[in-house]
């Protein structure tokens, strides 16, 4: 199953966290340091949340769509890269505390969007350097 993916930077996580469950009458699926994610059914909807710093408000830090393989990410490569984008691949990347292989696109606004597959789990939020990952989207061109 696919789903959107959608990924917030927030000033308050511990509120954020508390705000959303509420929501989506769910608990995270993945909580660690400065981190949440929620993995609802229904809609379909990974929830990234992401902490930021107190005094900013909440914003947009990326968009994606999380797929089921790897073959996934390749076949939206090809027909991203076919249809004129340009991509940016990233393979075995840690980011928001997993192992992913992902294809970065930015639409006209430079909103960055990734098609992305979740390996496996992992202990950092770390990223390699010049990824769009968990990044100021005003940042990233």
């Amino acid at each position: 199953m696919s789903r959107v993916q959608l990924a917030l930077r927030v000033p308050d996580l511990d509120a954020s966290v508390a705000f959303y469950s509420k929501l989506f009458g769910a608990e995270p699926a993945k909580r660690r340091d400065g981190y949440a994610n929620f993995a609802i059914t229904e809609p379909p909807l990974k929830l990234v949340l992401i902490e930021g710093t107190a005094e900013e408000t909440t914003r947009l830090d990326h968009l994606g769509v999380e797929v089921e393989s790897t073959g996934s990410v390749h076949a939206a490569t090809t027909r991203l890269s076919e249809a004129g984008l340009t991509t940016t691949e990233e393979a075995d990347t840690t980011c928001c505390y997993a192992l992913q292989d992902k294809v970065w696109v930015h639409g006209p606004g430079q909103e960055p969007w990734e098609v992305y597959v979740v390996k496996a789990d992992a202990d950092s939020l770390s990223k390699k350097q010049d990824s769009n990952c968990c990044t100021d989207p005003a940042a990233t061109s």
